[in-house]
C-alpha cells in the first residue's frame, strides 16, 4: 500500500534535509578533489567520496522503502536482516551438523521474527529469537552428533542471529509503537534513529581526520580517536536535539535519547570490530563501496536501535 505524503510530513522534512546535507557534501567532495587533489588519486579526498556515493545510494533506497509505508520498511530491513546473517555466517566456523539449524535461520527464523513485527504480536517476537530459537537451534545441531568446537559453533551462530536479525528487526518494530499524539508518523521516528547514528558515525570520522590525535582503542578499531569520539557524539547530540520536531520528544528529551543512541552506537561499533579482528578481516564484506559490506553500516544500528526501541516503549506509550 503506498503511503501518501505531503511537504508538511515530518519524514519528508526530514529526508529533505538530509538530500540538502548530501548535496553539499558532494559539491565540498568535488571542490577538494579539484583544488586539493588537483584531480590526482588522494586516499583520505577519495575515501570520502566513495562514501558520499554510497550515502546517496542508501538514501534513496531508504526513501524508495518508505513511500510504501511499514510494508516497505519491514521488507527493506528484512532484506538487509538477510544480507548481514549471510555476511556473519560466511565468517564463522560451521559444519555439516549446522546445516538444518543454518537452513532454519534463513528459512523461518528470520521471516517469521518481521511477520510478527509485521502483525504486531510483540509477546512474540520479543522473545522468539532469545528464548526459542537459541534453545531450539543447539539441539538441532547436537542431535546430529558432532562435538567439535560445538560451544563455540553454537554461539556463534546464536550471536549472528541476534545482531544481525533481532536488533536490526528492532528498527522496523517502531512502527508498531502506539504513541499517543505521534499517530502516522512512525516513519519519522525510524529516519531519526537511522539519521542519530549514522550521522554520529560520519562526525566521528569527519572529527577525527580534522582532530585525531589519541588512539581510543587502536587494537579494535584504530581509525577512532578520542578527540572524533567526542566531537562526532556532541554534534550527533546537538543533531538529535535539532530534530525534536519530528519526533514525540522535547528538545532536552531529544538530546538525551540521541546521546544514548550516539554512545550505544559507537560501542556497538567496537564489538563489532573486536568479531572481525577475531575473524581476521578488516570489513564484513563488499556490498557497498566505501562502506564495505552490509554488517560494516549496521554495525552501530544493531546496538542501539533495541535500546532506542525499549526506551520509546517504556517512556512515551501507554
Amino acid at each position: 500500500m503506498w503511503t501518501r505524503l505531503s511537504l508538511l510530513d515530518p519524514t519528508v522534512q526530514l529526508f529533505a534535509g538530509t538530500l540538502a546535507v548530501l548535496l553539499t557534501a558532494s559539491l565540498v567532495g568535488a571542490l577538494l578533489k579539484w583544488r586539493v587533489a588537483g584531480r590526482q588519486p588522494h586516499p583520505v579526498i577519495d575515501n570520502l567520496n566513495s562514501r558520499i556515493k554510497a550515502w546517496w545510494v542508501m538514501v534513496a533506497v531508504l526513501g524508495l522503502a518508505f513511500v510504501f509505508g511499514k510494508p516497505g520498511a519491514l521488507l527493506l530491513f528484512a532484506f538487509m536482516s538477510w544480507m548481514a546473517l549471510r555476511e556473519f555466517i560466511a565468517l564463522t566456523p560451521t559444519r555439516s551438523a549446522d546445516r538444518l539449524a543454518l537452513g532454519l535461520m534463513f528459512g523461518l527464523v528470520l521471516p517469521l521474527q518481521y511477520f510478527l513485527i509485521g502483525i504486531e504480536w510483540y509477546g512474540l517476537y520479543s522473545i522468539l529469537i532469545p528464548v526459542y530459537a537459541f534453545l531450539v537451534l543447539p539441539i538441532l545441531a547436537c542431535l546430529r552428533g558432532d562435538t567439535t568446537r560445538f560451544l563455540e559453533r553454537a554461539a556463534l551462530v546464536q550471536w549472528g542471529l541476534m545482531v544481525s536479525v533481532y536488533c536490526v528487526s528492532h528498527v522496523p518494530a517502531l512502527l508498531t509503537l502506539a504513541i499517543p499524539g505521534y499517530e502516522g508518523r512512525h516513519l519519522a521516528l525510524v529516519a531519526y534513529l537511522i539519521v542519530v547514528v549514522q550521522g554520529s558515525d560520519v562526525l566521528q570520522y569527519v572529527w577525527g581526520k580534522l582532530a585525531g590525535r589519541r588512539k581510543i582503542a587502536p587494537e579494535l578499531s584504530p581509525s577512532k580517536t578520542v578527540e572524533g569520539f567526542v566531537g562526532g557524539v556532541a554534534s550527533a547530540t546537538l543533531l538529535g536535539a535539532a530534530l525534536y520536531r519530528v519526533t514525540p520528544f522535547t528538545p532536552w528529551q531529544s538530546a538525551g535519547v540521541a546521546l544514548t543512541l550516539c554512545l550505544m552506537g559507537f560501542l556497538g561499533g567496537l564489538v563489532m570490530s573486536a568479531i572481525k579482528r577475531d575473524r581476521g578481516v578488516k570489513d564484513w564484506g563488499t556490498l557497498i563501496e566505501g562502506h564495505g559490506g552490509m554488517l560494516d553500516r549496521l554495525d552501530s544500528v544493531v546496538f542501539a536501535a533495541p535500546v532506542f526501541f525499549h526506551v520509546v516503549r517504556f517512556w512515551w506509550t501507554p
